[in-house]
């Protein structure tokens, strides 16, 4: 197993992906303990209230993204922030029995909900990733960017362990360029997200963890930023599909 190299810890800045929240944390080492703590706690009713509130990202929507990602059978697919598996079950209806899968996340609560047989799971981060250069076919991060501490050193990850002519997908939840658009959705993420997990979630922090969503949504770096860091870090092609003014799609592929 082979760690980020010199050269690609130089690539770029650190680029945060949003701002310190400071009504859940004040620095980055407190970023991480709340992390770990609010997605461990809610492991157990997160499945459940994603199914609930739908939110436009449900199975048919993350098969579809895959799909234009460039996803297809017999690939070895490498999926970051697999979290409870919502992202790599499609994945492994696409890639078939040829196919393998692998699952990284830092949260050992979401991967205990992971029931998904075949797929290896690693505990590790974006960041880091504890994988080999070279070593899979496609990558794909589903809605957990805005939960990274370095985008830079995240993509420089990507880029390192994606073979040549390898693929990539981020899928994300972008702020609305409207303003009545940014009132609905903020509306509906800070007054009926947080109620409906609050009803529909037995696990402590639920409430919490939807209104932590909104924040970091509001806050997110600009789809310019991202695709920018996408090239810095040695991406090609790179591009953002967007879906219903929100869903964004963040594809690229690797240099052969």
């Amino acid at each position: 197993m082979q760690n980020q190299s010199p050269d690609a810890n130089r690539m770029a800045p650190p680029l945060a992906p949003h701002a310190t929240l400071p009504d859940y944390y004040k620095n980055e080492t407190e970023h991480r303990a709340f992390l770990t703590r609010i997605f461990d706690e809610t492991a157990p009713d997160y499945e459940r209230i994603e199914h609930v509130l739908a939110l436009g990202s449900g199975r048919w929507y993350r098969r579809k993204a895959l799909q234009r990602a460039g996803l297809a059978a017999g690939m070895q697919v490498l999926d970051v922030g697999i979290g409870t598996g919502m992202v790599a079950t499609e994945a492994l209806g696409l890639i078939g029995p040829s196919g393998k899968l692998v699952g990284v996340d830092p949260s050992p609560g979401m991967m205990g909900q992971v029931h998904l047989p075949g797929v290896e799971l690693v505990q590790g981060m974006a960041e880091s990733l504890p994988r080999p250069d070279a070593s899979c076919d496609f990558l794909s991060m589903g809605y957990a960017l805005r939960h990274i501490g370095d985008v830079s050193a995240a993509f420089a990850e990507f880029h390192r362990v994606l073979r040549p002519g390898g693929r990539l997908v981020i899928l994300e939840i972008t702020r609305p360029r409207t303003a009545l658009g940014m009132s609905v959705l903020k509306g509906y993420m800070r007054g009926v997200v947080p109620v409906v997990a609050r009803l529909a979630g037995r696990a402590h922090g639920s409430a919490e963890l939807w209104r932590y969503y909104w924040d970091t949504i509001e806050a997110c770096i600009p789809p310019d930023a991202v695709l920018t860091a996408l090239r810095e870090a040695g991406f090609q092609d790179v591009r953002q599909h967007l879906e219903l003014g929100i869903f964004s799609e963040y594809t690229a592929s690797k240099a052969q």
